[in-house]
């Protein structure tokens, strides 16, 4: 939404921010979700279905009449019939740079604290996965040593060449994912143990079949380290989901990454909604 923002006010274009400010109880999206409203056009979303329409209509009348600023505070059973039952309360302000600049500040802000995700292995499934994980609220970095297969990754993720990738594991914060997936099993072997003496891990996956899993575990017992087999995903994305196109692996495996570094967010916020 804000390079949208930022494109539109390049080219001289009304536009006006449409803000989640609060979002109580039963709602489409939590507070922060924002959409952009020219004229013309619609980027990004608060939600959807009658919600968003007011929001449209709103932010379109006081770009018409030349307003700057507005909020809309809407009970969505009452007032527009939306079955999710809350309220939310929506701001709207023109887009001016001085608010984009705003924005962007908040935001990189808001990406300091995202979860992060170390990806090792830019190969098809690597790249697959990174795909998945760009519009996600995750903070992905992505090694590797081959610098062409690096350049070929999305932007919204970040990358690292490194001879010795596992050397990253000891810097990454507390709370990290880790998913190893390089194209050596060895190496596969040698991340995966590093990874698991974080303790603070949140995830440790491991491409890879029952097979894999079993050679790992003795790779662990060799090195005195057999229990932390317990800690390990392997196979990752072990959906009953039989299918080993790269693209559906990366869906499964970012599933569960959702699951174990989303999950406690979403409970909370639900758990504030429902008091609130």
């Amino acid at each position: 939404m804000l390079a949208d923002l930022r494109a539109a006010l390049e080219r001289r274009e009304r536009a006006m921010v449409v803000r989640v400010e609060r979002a109580l109880g039963s709602t489409p999206r939590e507070a922060g979700a924002a959409m952009l409203v020219t004229p013309s056009g619609v980027f990004g979303t608060v939600g959807g279905g009658a919600l968003e329409m007011e929001g449209i209509v709103e932010a379109r009348r006081m770009l018409e009449a030349g307003e700057r600023e507005g909020s809309l505070d809407i009970p969505l059973g009452p007032a527009i019939g939306q079955c999710c039952g809350g309220r939310v309360v929506l701001s709207l302000r023109r887009g001016t740079f001085a608010l984009l600049e705003a924005l962007e500040r908040q935001d990189e802000a808001e990406r300091f604290r995202w979860p992060h995700v170390y990806l090792f292995g830019a190969g098809h499934t690597g790249q697959a996965t990174a795909r998945a994980l760009a519009a996600l609220p995750l903070r992905t970095m992505v090694f590797d040593a081959r610098a062409d297969r690096l350049a070929e990754l999305p932007s919204g993720v970040e990358r690292r060449r490194l001879a010795l990738p596992e050397d990253a594991i000891a810097d990454a914060p507390p709370g990290t994912a880790f998913v190893v997936m390089t194209h050596d099993h060895a190496l596969d072997f040698l991340i995966a143990a590093a990874a698991l003496e974080r303790q603070d891990a949140a995830y440790v996956g491991m491409i890879g079949s029952a097979t894999k899993r079993q050679k790992f575990a003795r790779f662990l017992a060799d090195r005195g380290e057999a229990t932390a087999i317990d800690r390990l995903v392997l196979p990752i994305g072990a959906f009953p989901v039989r299918d080993k196109r790269p693209a559906v692996i990366a869906v499964l495996v970012v599933a569960e990454l959702v699951v174990q570094l989303l999950g406690h967010k979403l409970d909370q916020d639900c758990a504030g909604f429902a008091t609130a």
